[in-house]
């Protein structure tokens, strides 16, 4: 069986799919690529807004989700931590 996945795993996983992407995607396409439902992918954006990781920005008449320069702070420490806990094997 799956293990399942924290908020963290989460916040990682719609912010790597933002970077992996541009730094932009239309709220539908982050919803698909990050295995969120629609009511879960509303609750981390707001509160990923909230903490001005991501920005919502218009261009050609489609909202997209932008990556902030601090969202991509925080991957990178995330990333960091993450290899840390794998050379002490926590």
């Amino acid at each position: 069986m799956a293990k399942k996945r924290t908020k963290l795993d989460i916040i990682e996983s719609i912010l790597t799919t933002l970077r992996d992407k541009n730094g932009r995607l239309k709220q539908t396409k982050l919803m698909y690529k990050a295995n969120l439902s629609h009511t879960q992918m509303k609750l981390y954006l707001e509160d990923l807004f909230d903490k001005n990781m991501i920005i919502e920005e218009d261009i050609e008449s489609y909202k997209f989700i932008i990556l902030t320069d601090k969202g991509y702070q925080f991957i990178e420490d995330l990333n960091k931590i993450r290899e840390f806990e794998k050379a002490f094997g926590v």
